[in-house]
């Protein structure tokens, strides 16, 4: 049996006012290690921190996406759930 730990990835919207609140995200990877933030991307760019997590040997289980109240087509977070293998 295969005993698990698991993380979290958060993708975010960064911005605060007008059409540029959608275009910087930022990513943070909580993990039972405490909380690390991972930078702020100029555009939407989930993939580069995946490969991160995944070098370190986590799998993205789950995945959630978050969209703006009616603005159907403009993504405000997306979640990553994670885990790993116990070593």
């Amino acid at each position: 049996m295969t005993n698990w730990e698991y993380a979290r990835l958060e993708y975010r919207a960064a911005g605060t006012l007008g059409t540029d609140r959608f275009m910087d995200w930022t990513a943070t990877f909580h993990h039972p290690g405490g909380v690390l933030r991972w930078g702020t991307d100029e555009r939407f760019d989930d993939l580069r921190h995946l490969n991160r997590a995944g070098a370190a040997g986590w799998q993205a289980y789950a995945r959630a996406a978050i969209h703006v109240k009616d603005e159907p087509h403009r993504l405000s977070s997306v979640t990553y759930a994670m885990r790993r293998p116990v070593p």
